[in-house]
């Protein structure tokens, strides 16, 4: 499928700006970049929005927690990672898909602020995320949520976040994970698929772009290596948590997606792919200009709806 013409002219407006690719950027400057948030849409408004400061067993983890309604029952939590390349997002990057996703799925939506690279680089940001998912199930009941019943999601960086704290928790022994969410993940240290030939430039995220990321993340290319690097590495995917995975069509990660899904799928482990067509990297973020964006935000409410069995709003009030 072409280019949807509100991409194309995006695209247009990017080159037109004159602004400096991402790999030429420093870490500092790169985070001083786009506010892509401005193409999220609405503004949802919850019951509450908090920022807070979680002590866990690796040190202080920054989180934004959403609370979609007031409830006498504990509600399930879904947590998210946001993206960036490990190296630059914040919590306000994606605070409306955040609040969409807690509104539509009536559930409370923790987004991490995990330590970002150079600075602190791998397994500083898996560390963080995981440390998370064990602080929500110590703490449950003081935030009024039900550990039972967590998911966990990102999108690009933030999936391959959410893809590995699964497989961090199989590994642990840890079955409180019910479902994963992978909106166009990085899945492997592999940049040499079909995707990343014909998308390595001019489609928002470049394939020079993609190794300043992995530079500024990885201690040496022997990191990649790891399955909690590479989670299609992984030599066992069995035991996982079903997996709703998202793609997009003009994306250099849109077949390291698709493959993890596919073995994902090999492992016998429940999956729904959705590849969205004719549009880019980041076009979750940008509910406010793509109809992409809003359909994958209700396809991931929705699904996180049946997989912790809510349907309506008035069953929980």
């Amino acid at each position: 499928m072409a280019l949807k013409p509100e991409v194309k002219l995006l695209l247009e407006q990017l080159e037109q700006s004159g602004t400096s690719p991402t790999h030429e950027l420093s870490p500092e400057e790169a985070r001083n970049g786009i506010a892509i948030e401005e193409l999220a849409g609405e503004r949802v408004e919850l019951e509450s929005v908090v920022n807070r400061t979680l002590d866990t067993n690796v040190g202080e983890v920054p989180v934004r927690i959403y609370t979609p309604i007031k409830s006498e029952e504990a509600l399930p939590v879904f947590v998210y990672y946001h993206g960036g390349g490990w190296v630059i997002g914040n919590l306000d990057s994606v605070d409306n898909p955040c609040r969409q996703i807690a509104s539509e799925s009536q559930c409370v939506v923790v987004s991490v602020d995990y330590r970002l690279a150079p600075e602190n680089k791998f397994p500083a940001a898996i560390d963080d995320s995981y440390a998370v998912i064990e602080w929500l199930i110590d703490h449950a009941k003081e935030l009024n949520i039900d550990a039972s019943r967590i998911a966990v999601g990102g999108d690009s960086a933030g999936g391959n976040i959410a893809a590995v704290v699964s497989l961090k928790a199989r590994d642990l022994g840890v079955n409180n994970i019910i479902q994963q969410v992978l909106v166009y993940p990085v899945t492997d240290y592999n940049l040499k698929t079909t995707s990343y030939l014909d998308y390595a430039d001019g489609y928002f995220l470049t394939k020079d772009t993609m190794q300043w990321f992995w530079n500024h993340y990885l201690n040496s290319d022997s990191d990649g290596e790891s399955p909690y690097v590479s989670p299609l590495k992984a030599t066992n995917l069995k035991d996982l948590p079903p997996a709703l995975v998202i793609t997009a069509e003009y994306d250099p990660l849109r077949d390291e997606g698709e493959a993890y899904a596919k073995k994902l799928q090999e492992a016998n482990i429940p999956v729904q792919l959705k590849r969205y067509d004719g549009v880019i990297h980041g076009f979750f973020w940008m509910a406010g200009l793509l109809e992409e964006g809003v359909d994958a935000i209700k396809l991931v409410s929705s699904t996180l709806s049946k997989t912790f069995e809510i349907t309506t709003k008035d069953s929980l009030i």
